[in-house]
């Protein structure tokens, strides 16, 4: 029994793209008429971008736990592999991310060396390990403080994105030497692995549907559309 009036009890949708919520044409499972009750209908459309409707993410969960092993397997290879490689007349040497923090640290540069191991190491980590919680608990439909892992969620995906600063700062020192013509600095392989790990775990959260954390508490039954 619902306890509380909501959207999808009025029968209304939310548009993923627009954020519009109105009433859809069809049925909101997408299921065809009772005369025909197997008949996969057209999806609903928004009436203001013309973007398909559905009551929640389609395969939200299941995205969000391949998003999530894809980019827990590159968290790997981008900690140990270079992430720049430095060539100038004094040599030549590579330097993960792990090294630059240590260099950071070692030269006084504390307040930079935190900066780097926060967006760097904790906020991708911590990401990952949030994802996984939720979308663990919800998979299990569990009733457990609905109302934190929803802010959390908000929290992980307001921090995500900040994780890019390493990214951005290998691009920056590499164009600054190539343009004072120092050394010669080239991204390394692990700075390919660190971006596609960030881009994987935007990807999650953005495929991550918090209200699925709520169906549990309101209804209790599945709907049709996610059995």
């Amino acid at each position: 029994m619902l306890k509380h009036r909501t959207a999808r009890s009025e029968g209304l949708l939310a548009c993923h793209i627009c954020g519009r919520v109105s009433a859809p044409t069809v049925s909101p499972n997408g299921w065809g008429s009772a005369a025909s009750p197997t008949a996969r209908a057209p999806a609903p459309r928004c009436p203001r971008c013309r973007a398909s409707l559905h009551s929640r993410i389609p395969d939200s969960v299941s995205r969000t736990w391949a998003l999530l092993i894809a980019a827990a397997l590159l968290y790997i290879p981008a900690n140990l592999l270079p992430i720049l490689h430095t060539s100038s007349i004094f040599g030549s040497q590579d330097d993960t991310i792990m090294s630059g923090i240590v260099f950071f640290w070692t030269s006084g540069e504390w307040p930079l060396a935190c900066i780097v191991f926060i967006a760097s190491i904790l906020v991708p980590l911590l990401k990952l390990a949030t994802l996984s919680l939720l979308a663990w608990t919800t998979q299990r439909g569990s009733r457990w403080r609905p109302q934190q892992r929803t802010r959390l969620y908000r929290l992980i995906e307001k921090i995500g994105r900040w994780s890019m600063l390493d990214v951005f700062v290998i691009t920056l020192t590499v164009a600054l030497v190539h343009f004072q013509s120092i050394a010669m600095i080239t991204a390394g392989p692990g700075a390919l692995a660190f971006a596609c790990v960030v881009v994987l775990t935007m990807l999650a959260s953005m495929s991550f549907d918090p209200r699925l954390i709520w169906d549990t508490i309101e209804h209790t039954g599945p709907y049709p559309d996610e059995r």
